[in-house]
């Protein structure tokens, strides 16, 4: 019975001499061609060949969202009743000017 150990095949796609056992089945689109390529050459089928098989979900918005009444401690103000928080001031440092007459 022969086992093909010492065969050689030429690969489909370059044309050289491959040991038998290094020559891999190319696919495209998840298709085998038919043709005998080398490991070294063959090309994987890329993942987008595929969107159409994969079962995914796409997270979406909540349907019909209803605002926040109760928003809780807001920087927001009316009268009579404000928020102190809007009447904010700060100072860093001093300044000093000098002026000198150029005349």
């Amino acid at each position: 019975m022969a086992t093909g150990k010492h065969a050689y095949g030429i690969c489909d796609k370059t044309g050289f001499r491959y040991k038998l056992a290094d020559l891999v089945t190319e696919y495209v689109n998840g298709t085998a061609t038919g043709m005998r390529v080398g490991k070294d050459v063959a090309d994987p089928d890329h993942p987008q060949n595929f969107t159409g098989s994969v079962k995914y979900t796409d997270n979406t918005s909540i349907p019909n969202p209803r605002p926040d009444t109760s928003p809780g401690n807001g920087l927001y103000g009316w009268a009579p009743v404000w928020n102190s928080a809007q009447y904010i001031t700060s100072a860093l440092g001093t300044v000093t000017v000098k002026l000198e007459s150029t005349e």
